[in-house]
């Protein structure tokens, strides 16, 4: 892939990771509300129903990851990533229009199968990324994730003082937005001499599990990653409904303190990455 095109599906990656992360941003000041509104009950009813939903979208993207993974490199990552974005898009406006809590369960299971926007998109990175860039265009992905939890519990906060469905409209918008956006310019990463065949045996995450146990420095950044996204996860599915329940904070208070940690997130990940991995190597600081 030429130069120029590397720049514009590395900004398309960019865009893609940055609009996930901010449809999945801008609803969290408001989920607790509209739980309460379906279900009928107070913020501590609410509560329980947010957990099961999470383990809802997460129990399905640990099925299905290694299928959606595998589906990737049979078939491509362009074709992947642009479903999942699809994916997302219908899972939003599930979540809009849903006249009962059923319904969003349901959302939630269908953003689990496909949301492999994540996984894909590091491995578009992957493809097209030489030896010694790599790191760094890996950072883009925390900046990403920083940013996006910037502008998106912030949009969110101040949409929904307008109505309680608009965050969630404007995430479905945002994501078929990309995913247009990806259907007309982005190329194909992986080429057809690097494809594999389908093979359902690889594609269950038990299998996936047991042979990280071949590879034991995988298997010990598995588990750190584990251990990182589990206390994150952890403080992400009771941060809105603690900071309401205990200080009587609104979806605007929430989504501003939201804002904060992305910023932090975004100017270590984006920032100091790109100049710390170069002066110092991977290893010294990863290590």
């Amino acid at each position: 892939m030429h130069r120029p095109k590397k720049q514009a599906a590395l900004g398309f990656i960019f865009a893609t990771l940055l609009i996930d992360v901010m449809g999945l941003a801008i609803v969290i000041p408001v989920f607790p509300k509209l739980i309460q509104h379906l279900i009928g009950g107070t913020l501590s009813d609410a509560s329980p129903y947010a957990g099961w939903l999470t383990v809802a979208y997460a129990g399905t993207q640990f099925i299905f990851s290694p299928l959606i993974g595998n589906l990737s490199d049979r078939f491509g990552r362009r074709p992947v990533l642009l479903c999942s974005l699809l994916g997302f898009c219908a899972d939003y406006l599930f979540q809009a229009f849903a006249p009962t809590i059923g319904w969003l369960f349901l959302g939630r299971l269908l953003a689990g199968v496909t949301g492999a926007s994540f996984t894909t998109g590091t491995a578009y990175i992957a493809d097209i990324s030489e030896p010694e860039k790599r790191a760094a265009n890996f950072g883009l992905v925390g900046v990403a994730f920083g940013l996006g939890f910037i502008l998106g519990p912030v949009i969110g906060g101040f949409l929904s003082k307008i109505d309680l469905h608009y965050p969630f409209i404007a995430a479905a918008l945002l994501a078929f937005l990309n995913a247009v956006y990806g259907y007309l310019i982005l190329p194909e990463s992986l080429s057809s001499e690097n494809r594999r065949p389908l093979e359902l045996k690889k594609s269950n995450p038990i299998g996936t599990l047991m042979k990280l146990s071949k590879y034991k420095a995988v298997l010990g950044l598995a588990a750190s990653l584990f251990l990182i996204y589990f206390a994150a996860q952890a403080v992400q599915s009771v941060w809105t409904f603690y900071t309401m329940y205990k200080f009587n904070w609104n979806e605007g208070a929430v989504g501003l303190s939201l804002g904060v940690v992305g910023l932090v997130y975004a100017v270590v990940q984006g920032g100091l990455t790109r100049i710390i991995i170069p002066k110092f190597g991977t290893k010294k600081v990863y290590g």
